[in-house]
């Protein structure tokens, strides 16, 4: 059973959508390096890194388009942030006709359809931008969730590239609030 409540982030109210805490009985592995598990329904923090490229300006704009790109038709974007080096996100993906987007599918979307840009762009085709590698956790419950809303606000901080993380332009947060 899902359990809804709105609460307050950093000045915004989001609608918190988590299945109570229990046991997981439906989930699917894959496996590269590192495993990757699945959870239908479930909200990840998913990090990827660049491949010895530091993103420029342009870089992190063509990266932050494909992030929207497929907010809320593949999956529902509660945050991001884009640095020099590397992503993280905080996401769930939807159903589509009885099963979910795959992180899989996803990061492809992302990955791929910002990498291509990216060479084009840049003259560069053929270059991987992106290790094929990611990180990828389940979030298991709202304090774990509100712990990792944290740590990418805070990340352009700890890296001194931002006094606050809200003014990072390659910072995002979902606000249920429709004027945003």
């Amino acid at each position: 059973m899902c359990y809804y409540e709105s609460i307050k982030l950093f000045g915004f109210y989001m609608q918190n959508i988590f299945k109570k805490f229990e046991k997981i009985h439906e989930f699917e592995i894959k496996r590269r390096n590192l495993p990757h598990w699945q959870q239908p329904g479930g909200v990840y923090f998913l990090t990827f890194r660049t491949n010895h490229l530091i993103l420029n300006d342009i870089q992190k704009d063509i990266v932050h388009n494909h992030i929207l790109k497929h907010n809320k038709s593949k999956y529902i974007l509660y945050s991001f942030v884009i640095m020099p080096d590397h992503v993280h996100l905080v996401l769930q993906p939807l159903d589509l006709l009885g099963r979910f987007y795959s992180l899989a599918e996803i990061m492809q979307s992302i990955k791929g359809g910002s990498s291509r840009e990216i060479n084009i762009k840049f003259n560069s085709t053929g270059f991987q931008n992106w290790q094929k590698e990611s990180f990828d956790r389940i979030i298991r419950n709202e304090k774990e969730f509100n712990e990792k809303l944290e740590y990418i606000k805070n990340n352009p901080v700890k890296n001194g590239l931002i006094d606050n993380g809200l003014d990072y332009k390659w910072f995002f947060l979902y606000s249920s609030n429709p004027n945003n």
